[in-house]
């Protein structure tokens, strides 16, 4: 009897040990030290971290992909539109603001080609980043890219790159990080910005001959196409997520 309580008490001894942590990355307390010859092989040990590191490894490069594809996109466009310009096919003006409509939009279009990663919108905002130090380059005329010049200036001044260009990437970039596909406020201030301010422009020079009293320089046609536009994109907005639950 007296044997057999013994064992009992080395058993129980034994079973009142904390069990192996197999993930010590979930315990911060733990003290990681390094395996020996001696330290004993634990037979069908999870091999989860390495699947995660696959997985973090294939969404990097697809996020990396999408960068690319959606730059490629913003240089092609700018590049068509210097093309049409060049040939006498759009005025300047008119080629400006529509890039000025365009790229933004496109680019609030692109959000949903990157991954539901949390960190999918840094790859995004890189895409404004790029056109940001490109702006800054031909705005100290480091470099001349007479395309990009004539494309988004008004009178092909390389300062006017460092004014209303400048100023709207910067925009594209702070909305892409704060707001991303979380919050309508950057969905509809990108929209206003781009869309609203754009084809407020083309509606109020053809059709502005009404203008607003306190604001000579503009027009009750541009201003209402501007927040019209702001509105359909806010109801397509809230429209697209109330499908989505």
């Amino acid at each position: 009897m007296t044997l057999l309580s013994s064992q009992l008490l080395v058993f129980s001894a034994l079973h009142r040990r904390a069990p192996p942590t197999l993930f010590p990355w979930t315990n911060p307390t733990t003290t990681h030290t390094a395996p020996s010859l001696c330290s004993p092989v634990q037979l069908g040990q999870p091999r989860l971290p390495r699947f995660v590191a696959a997985a973090v490894a294939e969404d990097l490069l697809y996020n990396a992909g999408a960068t690319v594809g959606v730059l490629g996109g913003g240089y092609a466009l700018v590049r068509a539109f210097d093309e049409l310009t060049r040939r006498n096919i759009l005025n300047q003006g008119l080629s400006r603001k529509l890039v000025h409509i365009l790229s933004g939009l496109l680019f609030l279009i692109s959000w949903p080609i990157f991954s539901n990663s949390p960190k999918a919108r840094y790859f995004a905002a890189f895409v404004p980043l790029v056109n940001c130090l490109r702006l800054l380059v031909n705005g100290f005329s480091l470099t001349s890219d007479e395309g990009l010049i004539k494309s988004v200036t008004r009178e092909g001044d390389p300062l006017e790159l460092l004014r209303g260009p400048l100023y709207y990437v910067m925009i594209l970039m702070l909305c892409a990080l704060v707001f991303w596909r979380e919050s309508p406020v950057g969905v509809v201030s990108l929209a206003m910005m781009c869309g609203g301010d754009g084809i407020a422009d083309i509606i109020g020079r053809r059709y502005g001959h009404t203008k607003i009293p306190y604001n000579e320089k503009k027009s009750w046609a541009g201003s209402i196409s501007m927040f019209g536009f702001g509105f359909l994109v806010s109801i397509g907005w809230i429209g697209k997520a109330l499908c989505q639950e």
